[in-house]
């Protein structure tokens, strides 16, 4: 593929944010997710789950700016959302398995659109911080005992 077409990691990134967002719920209209968006944690732990790795700063950073100028995507003091165009392009892919919706997705993009160039930046400790969220997060918390403690009906 030529370096100005969509990239695997530009439909990694997106997919988790489609995911991470809900928007992804062909059911669930759009006025009853939060409208704020997603954190960027919220991003790197649906990406991890879909790829078993966590995507590196440079990584989120070229995919964003390619997906924002796209118009796919949008980002507003540390929010990710999925914009109306980024729906659209989403319901309306072939639908398939989760393996292969990365694929699919950069198929879609290249077939329907071209990548854009929007000015975004990833400051490296945003990227730290939010690793580190993901993190701790993901550590099951310890299980309390129920020993001494009257029962609750």
């Amino acid at each position: 593929m030529a370096e100005s077409g969509w990239r695997w990691t530009d439909a990694w990134i997106f997919v988790s944010l489609v995911i991470a967002s809900g928007a992804g719920r062909h059911r669930r209209a759009a006025y009853t997710r939060r409208p704020e968006g997603v954190r960027l944690a919220d991003v790197l732990s649906t990406a991890d789950h879909l790829n078993q790795s966590i995507p590196q700063r440079h990584e989120v950073e070229e995919a964003v700016r390619r997906l924002a100028g796209a118009g796919l995507v949008s980002v507003t003091d540390g929010w990710f959302r999925i914009t109306a165009d980024g729906e659209q392009l989403w319901r309306t892919r072939p639908s398939g398995g989760l393996t292969t919706t990365v694929e699919t997705m950069q198929v879609v993009l290249s077939r329907r659109r071209s990548p854009g160039t929007a000015e975004w930046r990833l400051d490296e400790d945003e990227h730290a911080a939010a690793v580190q969220e993901y993190y701790v997060r993901s550590i099951p918390a310890p299980r309390r005992s129920t020993e001494g403690h009257p029962r609750q009906s």
